[in-house]
């Protein structure tokens, strides 16, 4: 049971997790044992409350699939337990985010000074430009 919020949990059901061979460097070992493991998470046929899934699909996550399926591939570490761990905390960190809100912007007004302070000192520089040019005979 992974446990999202005081009342919002996935069933271990849910999620999908493969043991699979780990890329990159390892010597003979890595050839034998599977420590790796690829965690497979369908959003849609979950049992989360609809908002959290419409967070989910709406991301642009290159782990979510157009499908709506979560794929997290875990080999940080040498032991298949410890990438389990790391696996389950990346969905649950996934999941996390899309539930945080963005603030809303309110947007501002520059004050009526400021705008005064502007002009004048446009006014300022446009007069030193133009007293440049070149003298008449």
């Amino acid at each position: 049971m992974l446990t999202l919020s005081n009342k919002v949990a996935i069933p271990d059901n849910e999620i999908e997790l493969t043991a699979i061979r780990a890329a990159g460097k390892g010597g003979q070992n890595v050839n034998k044992v599977s420590s790796a493991i690829h965690l497979r998470f369908d959003i849609q046929a979950s049992s989360l409350p609809d908002a959290y899934k419409a967070r989910l699909m709406a991301l642009s996550d290159s782990r979510i699939s157009k499908e709506g399926v979560v794929v997290i591939k875990a080999q940080n570490y040498r032991t298949q337990e410890l990438n389990r761990e790391d696996a389950l905390e990346r969905l649950q960190a996934l999941i996390k985010a899309a539930m945080v809100e963005q603030k809303k912007r309110t947007p501002t007004k520059p004050t009526k000074a400021s705008q005064r302070r502007r002009v004048d000192a446009k006014k300022r520089k446009s007069q030193t430009k133009a007293l440049r040019g070149k003298v008449a005979p």
